[in-house]
Formats: C-alpha cells, structure tokens, sequence
C-alpha cells in the first residue's frame, strides 16, 4: 500500500514565468498544440541533457546507497502501518547536504542537478519498487504457512519457506519488469498526454529550490536531517532492555529509556484478560506519518478504533461467552499470550480488508475514463510528428526495442518462476506477465492524473482472476497478485521519477538506466533486510502488517470459502463491502466538492479494524499538530510539515530496522553485544 504523495507541497507555478535550468525563459506551450509541437517545444526550450553532467558513476552509486537504506526504512513502514513513503524528496535532500559537505572537503566538483535527479530515479528504484512484494506476498506466505504439530510459530524460519534465490529472483524480476513497462508509457502520458504526476512536479519543483540555494529551500533541508535525527534517537531510547548488553547499561547510566507505550488505565481488561493494544505509542513515526496523511484519514483512523475497541469488541467477547461451549460455534475475538490478551484486530481485519477492498475497486470503477484512455491512445494514433523532430527525439528517448529486448528474458524467468517455485502452469504464467503489463497501464495513468496509485486494487484483481484459474490454491493466488502489485507500483513510481526529469530537462534514456541498475541495488539489500527483520513466522505475527494481513485473508476467503469463519466475522465481511461501496458512492455522487473532506476516509476506516488502538491515536494526534501548526502560522508549515515528518519517518525507521536486524544477526552469529 502505497503512501500520499507530497503533492500538497507542489508549489503553484501556472500564470508564471518559468526558466530552464540554463536560465532561459521558457514560452508557454499553446493549449492546442499538436503532439509534434509539444515534442519540439520540450526540445528546444527545456532539454539541457547533453549540457551537463547526469548519468555518472557517483551519482548512480549514491542512489543505490541511499535506496538500500530507504528500501528497509519502507520495509520497516510497510509491516508496521501498511504504508511505503517515496524517496525521490527525501534521498535528493539528503544527498544534497551530504555533497555540500564532501565538495569543499575534496574539492571535487559539485553534483549537478540533473545528476541529483539521477541518483533520486536510482534510489527510487532501489527503495521504493523492490520491497513491496516482499512485505505483501512472502509475507502473506509466511502468514499462511501451517506450523506442525510440536512446533511453535518461532520455529518457523523464514529462509526455510521460500529461499533466498527465490525471494530475489523474484524481486528483482518484477522491479525490473516494472522499468521495462514504463518504456512505452513515457512518452505517451507525459511528453504527450502532459499527465501532472503532482509528486513528480513537487520533486521538481523542490530540487530546483535547493539548486537556486534559497533560504527557504535549505531551510527545508536542515528541517529533513533535524528529523532523521530525532527519529534516528526516538529509535534507539525505544529499543527496550534485552536486546544489547551495550543499550542496557546505556540506560541504566541515563535513564533514558523510553517505553514502546504508555499503558492506559481505563477499558483494559475485560474477564482479567489485557486487551492488546489499548495504549499510547511513544513513536514519533507514527506522529509523523498522522502529519503527512492529514486529518480526514487520521480521524476516520480514531474513529474506527472507538467503535472496535470501546463498542464491537467488548460486545463480541460477551456473545462469545454467551455461546461458549455450543456445539459448532466458533469464538469470534481470539486470544493470544497463551489466553491473557484479546486481540480486537483479528477479528477487525476481516471489514477492515472488505471494506478496502471494495472501495479501491469501486473508485477504480469511476475511473472508467481513465482506464478506456489506457488503451485508446497510443503513439501511433496520437499524431506522428515530423522527421527532423522524430530524429531528435529518438536520441534521448528510450527506444521501444529496448522493452522488448527486456521483457523477452523477464517473461521467460518469471515463468519459469512460477512453474518451479509456486507450481503454477505455463499458461497461468503467461497469463499473469500479460495481465502485469495492463495493470500497470491502468494503475500509472491512475497515479499520472491522481497522484494516487491503486497497488490493493491491481493486487486483488490478479487475485479474483486466479481464483477462477486456479480455484482453491493460495500460493498461486498471492504470486499472480504479487507479480502485477509490483510491476504496478514500480513502474507508477519511475514514471513520476521520469515526469521530474521531463520538467527538468533530463535525458529519459541516461535516468532509464539509472532506474534499471537500481533495482539491483534495491534487491541486494532487501532479500537480507527481510531475513533479518522476520527471521521467524512468530517474529511477523508480533507485528500489525496491516497490508500483509489482507493479502493473507483475501487470499484465505477466495481459496478456502467462508466456511472456516466466525459467523461474526460472515457479517464483519459483508457489512465492511458494503461501507466499501457506499463511501465512493455518496462522495461521488451526493456530496458536494467542498464538503469531501468531512466525509470518512474509506482507507482510515479499514485501516483502523486491523490496526492496534495505539496507532490510529497517534496517525491523529500527528494531524491534529499538523492541524494546528498550519492555523498558528500557514507559511512555516506549508514549508516544513512535509519535511520534518518525512525524516522522522525516515529517522526512525531505518534506525529501528537496522535495530532488528542487527539482533537477528548477533543471535545467529553468537555475538554478545
């Protein structure tokens, strides 16, 4: 599940002189203008790609440093609240301050803005369109995965389900399949079409600040790194007692320790058994991601977790020891801890997943639009322009051989992927890579003209198709979605990577090979980062992963019936599709534009039921500061909401992440740290 955007910091440029990167006005392109005239005038007035340097070895080798790190900040996100962040902002920051540094220390020359921009479309590649399968689908996997009798979830080792050759090749093929789809996209949606990509133009737009060294723009900077900071120290005060011998006599001579929550004295226990996760976090990430999502996901978030935790649960508890011991009655709110603990979201998770689910496909619906001019323009039907600009054109862009050239060996390993590793027939096969190709269509002109881009609803597409294919098999039903809900995302990411490129003046052929050898870095560090943040089946059920549990129940239900469920759990599923489809619709269709924003977030309500109550209160306490902070004084949290709440979630994050790795690492290898 992909997170926002940073659209809201997209400055307002319509109506005002723009220049190149060399200084020189640009005219406005005429609203009528032909496909040619578009080309021509990008060339001519914008295009300084063989003007300065962009595909160099620095720039590439600074991208994939940073993306590896960001690749386990999101993977870290993504298991913990279901959301991955881009990095196209917040590693170009970065890298910024970190050249600034190292220039006059080495005197060598400074990076150039177009190379700035390569090494974000590398680090985008390596942090944002490699780790998503890997988090879902495996992950979704090893949720599934039966543990035997005798056994326990923490005998279970992850490296044992699916092996290492298996977890990259798939990895790595699906993000590069990903770049290879966008070839034929480019040049249609943003030299032609002139989709905005809205994050695409606020990268753009924030790249050109920090270049023109305006104060604002290196205010926001410092901002970002005073967040990686904070976040980065939150991380380690909140590693807890027990996992170095160096961090507990840390705290023992501090006292600095701060405790993953703060226990709620009211409504904790029902029948002297704790109800998990009725407390307050101590993380700022959380905080910070609340400040960048905003008020109307976060309060639908409170609102949900009111309703679960103060209303639905207590009440389900009671009808389950009304009926306790009944023949054929299956307890609706399980317990965990060996019986001491309630957990509301595992009976929650069952709307929660319905109602996403179907309010992603509903909202895909009303994109109908969208998706017929998926497939009603292509370049060849958009108007042929002249030779002299043809050839000019043709030195920059990529060349549509080069797609072919790579999905002909991607096509065949993903195949044989499937045939080996999930036992999916040839033909299924096939018919997934083919379906990827036109999901990824749909779901990158959704993300050109929204700025959202619908990773759930390609996924559960791919999983309702293989579920009349393969009726009954779960592992093909999750790999067929994994494949399309990757190539999906990675290639809507890289085209908005491209449209900041296109505003820039950047060569698409020298930043497509900046994407391509990203997604090798991204896939060298994630396949260990997995390992080592879930070592063990015990060690992902630990966390809320709300976007891996829907893989696994949707899963569940299309493979297994409903049979196997609560009869709470039947209605939970119902009632939640149904939210699912009626939100969309009375948005649509009964309330005003200026109203939308007072009506319930279908996500923050699905999110909420799977979701502890400790994280949907602190999504809110975060937008109520955001809230707050933009009524106190507009200017400074226009300028630095986004940026301090981005290296906080970055800060933490990697720190936290990089924490749990390293203990998985110090266990296996014996170390006393």
């Amino acid at each position: 599940m992909a997170g926002p955007g940073p659209s809201s910091d997209a400055p307002a440029t319509q109506g005002v002189q723009q220049f190149n990167l060399e200084g020189k006005p640009i005219p406005p392109l005429p609203a009528n203008a032909t496909n040619e005239e578009k080309d021509q005038h990008w060339f001519k007035h914008v295009y300084v790609g063989d003007k300065m340097p962009q595909l160099t070895l620095r720039a590439v080798l600074t991208g994939g440093i940073l993306g590896m790190l960001l690749a386990a900040s999101n993977l870290y996100t993504t298991l913990n609240i279901g959301w991955a962040f881009g990095v196209a902002i917040t590693s170009s920051v970065i890298s910024f301050v970190i050249w600034s540094i190292i220039t006059p220390l080495v005197g060598c020359r400074k990076m150039t803005i177009l190379e700035t921009n390569c090494m974000a479309s590398t680090a985008s590649a390596a942090g944002y369109s490699t780790g998503s399968t890997i988090a879902t689908m495996f992950g979704a996997l090893v949720l599934l995965t039966v543990v035997p009798e005798g056994k326990t979830a923490e005998d279970i080792k992850t490296w044992n389900i699916h092996p290492a050759w298996l977890v990259a090749a798939f990895t790595l093929a699906t993000g590069l399949m990903g770049v290879f789809l966008a070839i034929p996209m480019k040049r249609q949606m943003i030299n032609h079409e002139q989709l905005p990509f809205p994050s695409g133009i606020a990268a753009a737009e924030t790249l050109k600040s920090l270049y023109s060294e305006s104060k604002e723009a290196l205010q926001k900077a410092y901002v970002l790194i005073v967040g990686l900071g904070i976040g980065a120290i939150v991380a380690v005060l909140r590693t807890g007692q027990g996992t170095f011998q160096f961090l507990d006599k840390f705290y023992q001579t501090t006292k600095l320790e701060i405790p993953q929550h703060l226990p709620h004295e009211g409504f904790t226990k029902i029948n002297d058994r704790q109800i998990m996760g009725y407390s307050v976090d101590t993380s700022v990430l959380l905080i910070a991601a609340g400040m960048i999502v905003g008020l109307r996901v976060s309060l639908s978030m409170l609102l949900g977790s009111v309703i679960l935790y103060m209303w639905l649960g207590p009440q389900l508890v009671a009808m389950d020891d009304a009926n306790a011991g009944k023949e054929g009655y299956i307890a609706s709110i399980e317990t965990i801890a060996k019986g001491t603990m309630y957990h509301f979201p595992r009976w929650g998770l069952w709307g929660g997943t319905a109602l996403m689910v179907m309010a992603s496909l509903t909202a895909l619906a009303f994109q109908w639009k969208t998706i017929v001019r998926a497939f009603a323009k292509t370049d060849a039907q958009a108007g042929s322009a002249s030779a002299a600009t043809e050839a000019e054109m043709k030195k920059v862009e990529v060349p549509f051989i080069w797609m072919v050239i790579g999905m002909v060996p991607i096509t065949i390993a993903m195949i044989i992927i499937q045939m080996v590793a999930f036992s999916i027939s040839w033909w299924a096969g096939l018919i997934a890579v083919a379906m990827s190709f036109v999901l990824s269509l749909v779901a990158s002109r959704a993300t050109g003209e929204t700025d959202t881009t619908p990773i759930g609803a390609m996924g559960k597409v791919m999983q309702l198709l293989f579920a009349v294919l393969k009726p009954g098999q779960v592992v093909p039903n999750l790999a067929s979605a994994g494949i399309a809900a990757n190539s999906a995302s990675s290639s809507a990411d890289l085209l908005t990577d491209l449209k900041i490129g296109y505003l820039l003046g950047a060569n698409p052929r020298r930043q497509f090979l900046a994407q391509f050898w990203g997604v090798f870095f991204g896939t060298l560090a994630i396949v260990p980062i997995w390992y080592l943040m879930v070592p063990t089946k015990a060690a992902l059920e630990k966390l809320p992963a709300p976007a891996t549990q829907t893989w696994a129940k949707v899963a569940e239900v299309l493979t297994k019936g409903l049979d196997f469920l609560p009869h709470s759990a039947k209605v939970a599923i119902l009632v939640g599709a149904g939210v699912g489809v009626l939100l969309p619709l009375i948005e649509k269709f009964l309330v005003p534009d200026k109203y939308r924003k007072f009506m319930p977030s279908a996500t923050g309500l699905g999110l909420s039921f799977m979701l502890p109550f400790y994280n949907s209160l602190a999504f809110t306490i975060g937008a109520i500061i955001a809230f707050v902070w933009s009524k106190a004084d507009k200017r400074s949290s226009n300028l630095y909401n986004v940026p301090l709440a981005s290296g906080l979630v970055a800060g933490e994050s990697l720190i936290a992440a990089l924490i749990a790795m390293l203990a998985t690492a110090s266990g296996l290898l014996g170390w006393n740290l």
